[in-house]
């Protein structure tokens, strides 16, 4: 008899360990690691999913007490071992359950049908289909029957869809062939494909001196078997995406398959074209923007070998290739790569760690490396390779720094300074476009009465409202739990008619440039433009076309887009991400300015930017004016040295939240003083404390935080403090998450 340890699909932390089963003996040999099956659970035998993550000759409990498994969940997608032991990964090293880790990596089939194609068939030989098509042409009631029989005695198979549109041939005709054994029906499964509307280009670029140094060291370290992670550190347009494709190609011809991730849907647009001009149908792309019939199926084509490229966000890292060769992670500083729900994986890590089981190799790519990266990178930990100049030997953009202090001082109070305003009045004149960044959505910030000094506030969240226009009135809306309201003529708090508003976002900027720029052609991208499956691609490829002067958005727009023509980046607001209470708000202005600046000039025609600011003296904003990534390093890693913040010191962020405002303080205080008690010797504490953001959707937060040089001691805390929680009745209901290394303040 064989036993199955078994992970149940439930998110109830108490439920959060093995249970084990007995296997039919008619199932025995169909059951492997990784299954999703159906078992009996609890006193009522309630039926529920579970996940095999192991299979013994030897039960852990009396025989007489276990039950069996009900059956394999039919046309699931298995998992293989590397998946589940990931998921162990993740579990242990965020602190999640094991089940939402194993949602997390394992593709689960969701409820949608297999998309079909039926194709018509002889079921006869062609002699006696002769002998019917002779029996049926002499009859006026059967000539239909006698011209299909006919066509199909000269094809193979006619598909369903042609027989009946184009033969006009009717159902009851094609199931009454059928049932007299003439015809038959064939049924075959049809993988819907997301890019297939793409086209194969075997043009390629010629490689530069640098690029060629970068692919030939990168391939000669995977052949022999040195699979340290690769950091390719090159200039915004130095053309990496080139040498991502080399590699490829030498993985692909090993018989491996390929993981490309990128930070955003966004980039999703230019990247797949790109690479299906290069690799045609064995590329296939993942992203929530799917619809669950076209996600289920790019997994089953991987599992299949149908496709050997998957390109994605963080979800394409579980796709489930067999023999995984090769992880590249484009634009690795982004944030995007962290999780920001449970569990709080971020996915450069469990990429490495994926390569490791998988013995694959992991290139990782940026023109601004994240400040950690780049330390490992220093310490020896990655490999790096640099890429100093631009592909097509163009120089880098010309960068401007304009104080908006002194335009303020001039009288302009426009929300353009004086040479953004000349500059995009010459870029349109010459037919050129122009992109303007702005890192919020929205028409503003917020809403404040000048009288009482008032911001109105979410009534369930400790932050402030943001205005959005609307046809049928402006709306005060929560990006946080989705309330909202219509914009008030008076102050909520005093009644005074003196509200007004405060900020900038993306709609305004539009606004601005209609009201400014009167003949240009404007488009928006921000989270609220591109809701809909096909919103990142149609507004994209409409700029990319031409059919606009002026792309106005978010940090959505500077992140790995190509447009030849783009003359000039305006970058409205440099200082909105620099005063963030947190310890990466230096790396991140940093990398959107020098990001955002890049996306100007990768043509032929030459680059320029504007830098609007009021602290024009700030390290980071000048640094990213120079395309000085060295300087900006060296000065960022003395202060997390000083600071003993990551990477220098690991961090973990502990969030307890509650309904209950005052027993979510008692239980932060309770366990921050089981940590104290620790004594462990070098590790740090800050807090308790309120988290930056009190309360969400009515639930209060708090948090403490916990560092130490080896990462190892954080989660024996973590394991420490999960296990005296569960000991105590009082906290069986309390939420606690545990945020490793955090890319921001809580």
């Amino acid at each position: 008899m064989k036993f199955a340890n078994i992970i149940v699909d439930i998110s109830h932390e108490k439920l959060d360990k093995t249970f084990q089963y007995m296997i039919p003996e008619e199932l025995e040999d169909q059951i492997e690691v990784g299954n999703l099956v159906t078992v009996p659970f609890g006193r009522g035998n309630r039926e529920l999913s579970g996940y095999v993550i192991e299979i013994s000759d030897e039960p852990a409990w009396d025989v007489s007490k276990l039950k069996y498994l009900i059956g394999i969940k039919e046309q699931e997608i298995k998992v293989e071992s590397v998946l589940i032991t990931l998921a162990g990964f993740i579990k242990e090293r965020y602190g999640c359950t094991m089940s939402k880790a194993l949602k997390t990596v394992i593709p689960v089939r969701e409820s949608v049908k297999d998309k079909e194609k039926k194709y018509l068939r002889l079921a006869i030989s062609r002699e006696e289909a002769a002998k019917f098509y002779e029996k049926y042409s002499n009859r006026k009631n059967t000539v239909t029957r006698a011209k299909l029989i006919d066509e199909l005695m000269h094809v193979e198979e006619i598909e369903w869809s042609a027989v009946v549109s184009k033969m006009a041939v009717s159902q009851a005709v094609i199931r009454g062939l059928e049932q007299a054994g003439i015809i038959k029906i064939v049924r075959s499964t049809v993988f819907r494909n997301p890019v297939g509307h793409y086209e194969q280009d075997e043009r390629r670029l010629e490689l530069n001196e640098e690029q060629r140094q970068v692919v030939s060291g990168i391939i000669r370290d995977m052949d022999e078997g040195n699979l340290k992670p690769k950091l390719i550190f090159g200039v915004t347009g130095s053309g990496k995406t080139e040498v991502y494709m080399e590699i490829i190609e030498h993985v692909i011809a090993q018989g491996k398959e390929v993981i490309v991730l990128i930070p955003e849907i966004s980039l999703t647009f230019q990247t797949i074209k790109r690479f299906y001009r290069r690799f045609g149908d064995i590329v296939s792309i993942i992203n929530s923007k799917l619809s669950k019939g076209e996600r289920y199926d790019q997994f089953r084509r991987a599992r299949e070998g149908d496709i050997k490229i998957m390109i994605g966000p963080r979800s394409a890292l579980f796709t489930p290739f067999k023999n995984l060769g090769l992880i590249i992670i484009d634009e690795e500083h982004e944030g995007a790569y962290k999780s920001d729900s449970v569990p709080k994986y971020h996915a450069r890590d469990v990429a490495i760690k994926r390569a490791q089981i998988s013995h694959a190799a992991v290139v990782l790519g940026s023109a601004t490396p994240a400040v950690s990266s780049y330390y490992h990178a220093k310490k020896g930990h990655y490999d790096l390779y640099t890429l100093t100049k631009r592909a097509n030997k163009l120089s880098l953009p010309k960068v401007d720094i304009v104080d908006m202090r002194q335009e303020l001082e001039s009288g302009n109070r426009d929300i353009f300074s004086r040479q953004l305003k000349s500059l995009i009045n010459e870029k349109l004149a010459k037919k050129e476009q122009v992109m303007l960044f702005i890192n919020r959505r929205g028409y503003s910030s917020f809403i404040s009465c000048r009288k009482c000094g008032t911001a109105v506030k979410c009534p369930h969240c400790d932050v402030s409202l943001t205005l959005h226009k609307r046809s049928n009135g402006d709306k005060l809306i929560c990006h946080y739990c989705g309330y909202q309201i219509y914009a008030p003529k008076t102050c909520p708090s005093c009644g005074s008619k003196y509200i007004g508003k405060f900020g900038i976002g993306t709609e305004q900027v539009v606004e601005k440039v209609r009201q400014e720029f009167t003949e240009a052609r404007v488009l928006r991208m921000d989270f609220d433009t591109t809701r809909g499956k096909g919103d990142y691609e149609a507004i994209l490829s409409s700029f990319e076309q031409y059919e606009a002067d002026i792309l106005v958005g978010t940090q959505m727009i500077v992140k790995g887009h190509d447009f030849s023509n783009v003359t000039l980046v305006g970058i409205l607001a440099a200082d909105l991400s620099m005063f963030s209470s947190d310890y990466m708000a230096g790396e991140r202005t940093f990398e959107l300015l020098t990001q955002a600046a890049g996306r100007a000039g990768r043509g032929e025609k030459a680059g320029e930017v504007v830098i609007q600011t009021y602290n024009p003296e700030e390290n980071c904003i000048v640094c990213a004016a120079n395309q000085d990534y060295e300087h900006f390093y060296k000065n960022e890693i003395e202060y997390r040295e000083l600071m003993t913040y990551p990477p220098v010191y690991d961090m973990m962020a502990i969030l307890v939240t509650d309904k209950n405002e005052e027993f979510a303080d008692f239980a932060t205080k309770d366990i921050a003083n089981r940590i104290e008690k620790s004594n462990l010797e070098g590790l740090r504490i800050i807090g308790p404390s309120k988290a930056s953001i009190s309360k969400i959707n009515d639930v209060y937060r708090n948090v403490i935080y916990i560092k130490h040089p080896d990462a190892d001691i954080l989660i024996k805390v973590k394991n420490a403090i999960l296990r005296y929680l569960d000991m105590v009745d009082a906290y069986k209901n309390l939420q606690i998450q545990f945020d490793f290394n955090p890319m921001g303040i809580y």
